[in-house]
């Protein structure tokens, strides 16, 4: 397969997922930002912000973090690459490119959600009906999500969508626990208060988790069980153990198509091992932050040597 193809499949379902996780972070902050007073909610929108690496965007053209200019920035603002509207259109012109290599069905619910979203989004979006656009931008992932599994041929075009997929999605669930410490609470006085609890929540909103953990945890809201729930249970879709052995998987099919492996899939097998041999305790004990730190790292450096193994144009 072309490296270029390659690319543009593995980038079209990365904005995908990143657009998906953008609406369930926005929908949380929102949510959260309704409870707080004006102060406080100004922190939340900050935080999802900082989450997205749009923080020192913003701040050069806003000088207030509100909810409606918030938003209305990472939805839609024609001046912000990094916006919802803006992944829209880029996995579009990425499925574009590939499109001999999609079945109808994917094309058809790519171009589709590109339709619908950059009419709902060429408008301002009001807290009125902030809700229904952001149920949107999750359904219409969802929909070239689900075509993708119920119609592609289980072939090298499928594995590399797959790659993208979870690459993505472990990324934002890392940035998401990395940033609860070191943003959402105003100071470590907080940690274990009705407050700290709280914000685990929101983290649990944000990753689609918080019902999972409940029926896990029997409702307790506990800093190591949620840490834990996120980092290690492979059993939920969105945890770093997850997508790191969905990567794992679909890099070892590339290996049994292609007919040998890369430097990549040695590098992967190992930080799957280490995750596999690691306990909460170990977390907490190196550090919370210092551990997403270095997942975050390794996230990228996988995804880079993946890109050069592979032969990846941008």
């Amino acid at each position: 397969m072309l490296g270029r193809s390659a690319n543009g499949i593995y980038w079209m379902m990365r904005y995908l997922e990143r657009a998906e996780n953008t609406a369930r972070l926005l929908d949380a902050g929102f949510r959260l930002a309704l409870t707080r007073g004006q102060g406080a909610a100004r922190d939340e929108w900050r935080s999802v912000l900082v989450t997205m690496g749009q923080a020192a965007a913003y701040s050069r053209n806003h000088s207030e973090f509100n909810g409606p200019t918030v938003t209305n920035y990472i939805l839609g603002d024609r001046d912000n690459p990094g916006s919802v509207r803006a992944m829209f259109e880029i996995a579009r012109s990425n499925a574009r490119s590939v499109r001999t290599a999609l079945t109808r069905e994917v094309w058809e619910a790519t171009n589709e959600s590109w339709m619908v979203l950059h009419d709902q989004l060429a408008r301002p979006v009001k807290a009125g009906n902030l809700g229904e656009v952001l149920s949107t931008i999750r359904r219409q992932s969802t929909l070239v999500r689900g075509a993708v599994e119920g119609t592609m041929l289980r072939n090298e075009i499928y594995n590399f969508a797959r790659i993208g997929t979870f690459i993505e999605r472990a990324d934002n669930t890392a940035r998401i626990l990395d940033v609860k410490y070191h943003v959402l609470l105003p100071s470590i006085s907080w940690v274990g208060s009705t407050l700290d609890n709280t914000q685990w929540e929101t983290v649990l909103r944000s990753v689609a988790g918080e019902r999972a953990y409940r029926w896990l945890n029997s409702g307790n809201m506990d800093a190591r069980g949620i840490a834990e729930f996120l980092i290690l249970d492979g059993r939920f879709p969105r945890s770093l153990a997850f997508c790191f052995e969905k990567l794992r998987s679909n890099m070892a099919s590339l290996a049994r198509q292609y007919g040998h492996e890369t430097p990549a899939h040695e590098r992967l097998r190992d930080t799957v091992s280490r995750l596999h041999q690691t306990s909460t305790a170990q977390i907490f004990e190196f550090g919370l932050h210092e551990t997403i730190t270095a997942i975050i790292a390794e996230i990228n450096e996988i995804a880079i040597e993946i890109a050069a193994d592979y032969r990846f144009i941008a």
